[in-house]
This record gives C-alpha cells, sequence and structure tokens, in this order.
C-alpha cells in the first residue's frame, strides 16, 4: 500500500507534565522519521494545553496536533480512542507510536482493533528495513521493524506489518534514550476540535475526584544501582545490599526471581517485566544473568558482577567479575569506600 508521510507519537500529559516515555518515543521517532525520510508528529489530548508544543519541539517534532477540552483531562477510554481513531482515519499515518504504561496499554489495542492495523507491544527496539514475504515473494520497504524478546524471553522476534496503517508499537519507560533533537527547532501546531472527533455518546463516564499515591520506590534514575538476585539468599542478606548502596549514593534493585521469593518488593524490579535502567554503575550481585534480567539493565556504563560461580551468564557481559561470596565480598567494598572517599 502506499505510505502517508507521517510518524505520530501519541503523548501522555497529566496536570502540565509529559511523561518521559512520549520523550523517549519522540527521541528514537525523530531518528525513525529521518530514516524513513517521513515528518515526526506529536498528538496531545487534554485539557489547558498552551504553550505544550515548546517542550515538544526540542524534541524535533515537525507537526504538533493539539485537542484541548476539559473534558478530555484526565484520560478516559472512551474519549480519548475516540479522538484517535477519528484523527488516523482522516491523516492516515504510516507508523504510530506509544508508551507501554496503563494508558497506552488500554488506548493502543483500542486503536489498533477499530482500525484493524495490528499492534506490537513491548518493544524493545524499532527499527526501519525492508522484507520479502516468503510465500508470494513480495517484496516491502522502509517497514517498521518491531523488535521484542518472545517466548519468555528465550528468543528475539522482529515483527512486521507489511499491509496495513499504521503500523503501531508500544514501548515501555526506560527502554530507549531520552535526548533533545534541537532546542531551537520549531514545528507547526495543528489545533483539532474535539466536537469534530470526539463522539458525544463515549464522555458516559465521567471522574468525580482521583487519589494519586507517588511510588516510593524510584530506581529508573538512580545513577548507582546494587541490584540482588535469587543467589543473594534471603531478605536479611538483601540488608547488605541495602548498605552497600546507601554508602555508595544509589538504590538497590532486583530480579524477578528475587521478588518472586520475596527477598524485596515488586517496584524493585529490573528487566524484562520490571522497569529498565541505564545506571552509570550497575552492581549485580548473585544474579544468573537471565536474557529476560540483562535487558533491562544492559545499557549500564558500568557493569560489576559478585557471584560465586565464575561461570554466571551475567558475568560475559559484565566489565569487571568478582568471584565469591556476597557475605565475604560486600563488606570488604563497604569498608574501603568508606576509608578511601572523602
Amino acid at each position: 500500500m502506499e505510505d502517508k508521510n507521517n510518524l505520530i507519537v501519541y503523548i501522555e500529559i497529566d496536570e502540565g507534565r509529559i511523561a518521559d516515555v512520549s520523550l523517549e518515543l519522540l527521541t528514537k521517532g525523530r531518528s525513525l522519521a529521518t530514516t524513513r525520510g517521513i515528518r515526526l508528529e506529536a498528538l496531545v489530548i487534554g485539557h489547558n494545553l498552551e504553550g505544550v508544543e515548546n517542550q515538544l519541539f526540542p524534541y524535533g517534532v515537525d507537526v504538533v496536533y493539539k485537542m484541548d477540552d476539559p473534558r478530555l483531562e484526565p484520560y478516559t477510554s472512551l474519549p480519548h480512542s475516540s479522538a484517535v481513531i477519528n484523527l488516523f482515519r482522516e491523516i492516515q499515518p504510516e507508523i504510530c507510536l506509544m508508551g507501554a504504561t496503563t494508558i497506552g496499554r488500554d488506548l493502543g489495542p483500542r486503536v489498533s482493533s477499530c482500525l484493524h492495523s495490528g499492534l506490537t507491544a513491548d518493544c524493545t527496539s524499532l527499527e526501519i528495513g525492508d522484507h520479502t514475504d516468503p510465500v508470494t515473494k513480495k517484496e516491502y520497504k522502509n517497514l517498521l521493524y518491531q523488535i521484542r524478546p518472545a517466548f519468555g524471553g528465550n528468543i528475539v522476534a522482529t515483527i512486521v506489518n507489511p499491509e496495513h496503517r499504521p503500523q503501531m508499537a508500544t514501548v515501555r519507560e526506560g527502554v530507549m534514550k531520552k535526548e533533545v533533537f534541537n532546542p531551537d527547532y520549531k514545528g507547526t501546531v495543528v489545533n483539532l476540535d474535539a466536537e469534530k472527533y470526539v463522539d458525544p455518546a463515549s464522555y458516559i463516564v465521567k471522574i468525580i475526584d482521583r487519589e494519586i499515591e507517588q511510588s516510593k520506590v524510584n530506581i529508573k534514575n538512580a545513577p548507582i544501582i546494587v541490584a540482588g538476585g535469587y543467589g543473594v539468599g534471603s531478605k536479611e542478606n538483601f540488608e547488605l545490599l541495602f548498605k552497600l548502596a546507601d554508602v555508595l549514593g544509589g538504590d538497590v534493585g532486583a530480579s524477578r526471581a528475587a521478588v518472586d521469593a520475596g527477598f524485596v518488593e515488586h517496584e524493585r524490579q529490573i528487566g524484562q517485566t520490571g522497569v529498565t535502567v541505564r545506571p552509570k554503575l550497575y552492581i549485580a550481585c548473585g544474579i544468573s544473568g537471565q536474557i529476560q534480567h540483562i535487558a533491562g539493565m544492559n545499557e549500564s556504563s558500568i557493569i560489576i558482577s559478585i557471584n560465586s560461580d565464575p561461570n554466571a551468564p551475567i558475568n560475559t557481559i559484565a566489565d569487571y567479575v568478582i568471584t565469591g561470596n556476597l557475605e565475604d565480598v560486600i563488606p570488604k567494598l563497604i569498608n574501603y569506600y568508606k576509608k578511601n572517599s572523602k
């Protein structure tokens, strides 16, 4: 099919704050749009959106679609789905990217189902490339490669959508880097009338009040992370990791096996089913290094592995490997750091 010349990112915004995942997707979207030779566009739906484009243009956005209406804040499923579906029918985007957040996981399937476009969830990488159908031998140019782990992380699948548009993918927060493209970049703004795009019947649900409790754990932006796996052995042994993290000015993370064993809370889980982190220093303690965990931390600047097993898979990606028992190694690290730091 003939493609339009646009890649659009759905922007999550709440009380004037744009979600980090949306800015990460704009960064990746700018790269993909440049490779593809098409426009990068952004769609913002909500209320009190005046000036929001000034937060988006520096990421290389060519067109910002704004739909401002008090009934569209905060997010509710039906009005936002109606708005996106009807707009997409009009502008026919080639590619659409959304965050794999609570909102994105609700909105994305509704839009893709209605438009019969298909959707790849929880992608870890996005690229532009060609594809030849193995049966018909038909060649397709400049498709979106939607790359994600599959079968429990045992393989990495590359998924393409040759015929239907938009090509849709969701990406978890932290998977892509967030970088300003050009602080002086300027695009155009298109103001959309909600009355034209939103079915009045979709306003059937009204949010009267919201109680929002902020997470007490936020390891995503920690510069140093001390992470523990099942090999740490117990909840009590995890206290050693907390002591080391405290001395280093970092925070504590964990593998899924450690969380499932009840050693620490789920908010600290790093990996395919947890959060993705990029600290300057990642100290992996008693972590074997399954691909599901590595997917969430392999872009750390420096990786140190502390493990009693010299053949642990994580050692292959570590910059430094310390072979030994945690109970012996970590107290020595703590004492040495205390003695040699100001």
